[in-house]
């Protein structure tokens, strides 16, 4: 036990010695997660090497956080559409002001199968100029924003928003 005790605090003095944390990279570089649940804490610079990395895919990008009503309203809808579009789209979430555990659960929740980053501070949600949750921004192959709506996305319009990008 004490053994354990003594590595996690050499994990988390060499955490602080590099300048980094468990989740955000310390070279400043960012990829889209691996994995739903991954939930990497990236910079606003880092999320927009990632969209910038998507260029030639449709991408919609969901601020969403699990304490959220709305979000929990929308859920279902980004779920199916996601479903429905893999292989020719791009979901992105970004979860704001949350803890790793719920996040996670709300992802399992909902059977989202796309990849989300951890914005806890919101500096993504502010880089967009944004202020509340839900917001859902889709791009075209090209990476222009053609679409954005704040507040609950309905899945019929976010469909249409889709199809329209990938037109």
């Amino acid at each position: 036990m004490v053994a354990f005790v003594v590595m996690g605090v050499i994990g988390a003095i060499v955490v602080a010695a590099s300048g980094g944390s468990p989740n955000r990279p310390s070279d400043g570089s960012a990829s889209l997660p691996s994995t739903p649940t991954a939930l990497p804490t990236v910079t606003n610079d880092q999320f927009r090497s990632i969209l910038a990395g998507l260029r030639g895919t449709v991408v919609v990008v969901n601020i969403w956080a699990s304490w959220c009503g709305p979000c929990v309203a929308e859920a279902p809808g980004l779920a199916q559409l996601s479903t429905r579009y893999a292989g020719k789209v791009q979901f992105v979430g970004v979860d704001i002001e949350d803890q790793p555990a719920p996040a996670r659960a709300f992802i399992q929740r909902f059977g989202w199968t796309y990849p989300s980053v951890a914005d806890p501070q919101r500096e993504i949600q502010r880089g967009y100029g944004l202020l509340g949750q839900p917001d859902t921004i889709v791009y075209d192959a090209a990476g222009r924003e053609t679409w954005r709506r704040s507040g609950p996305v309905a899945t019929n319009d976010l469909r249409a928003a889709i199809e329209a990008a990938l037109a």
